[in-house]
């Protein structure tokens, strides 16, 4: 289901306790690094996942979204669309509930297969932003 209204989205958000963030970067310039850091300050447990990356400010980065030992809540991408395929098959097989897509990240196949295997989707909207609405 595409997620879309402002109610069902701020309910998500007072729901969630565990947030992966795929295309965490460890460069403090870059919108998933400061997003990763802006989730923590308000409560959440984030798991920073980037293949190319080991650690981020003393934290485990994962390499996958199934390496992460814990249930997520929430997957929040912050990768480019052409990657959203293979997020969203992993996303299925591991039961995710919720994928948030950044502004600007698109890929309307991987998006309505994710909505066909009952994944509530967001796209197009900032989860900063939206938190702070709330």
């Amino acid at each position: 289901m595409m997620i879309s209204s402002n109610e069902s989205i701020k309910s998500i958000l007072k729901l969630a306790k565990t947030i992966a963030l795929v295309g965490y970067s460890d460069q403090p310039t870059r919108p998933s690094y400061q997003i990763g850091q802006f989730l923590r300050e308000k409560g959440y447990v984030v798991y920073p996942v980037n293949p190319t990356i080991s650690e981020i400010d003393g934290q485990r980065c994962y390499s996958s979204l199934s390496e992460i030992p814990k249930a997520i809540d929430l997957v929040n991408v912050f990768r480019r669309g052409e990657y959203l395929p293979e997020i969203v098959e992993e996303c299925i097989k591991l039961k995710i509930k919720i994928i948030w897509l950044q502004l600007g990240i698109f890929n309307e196949q991987a998006q309505q297969k994710a909505i066909d295997a009952g994944i509530q989707v967001i796209v197009n909207r900032c989860i900063r932003t939206e938190l702070m609405r709330s």
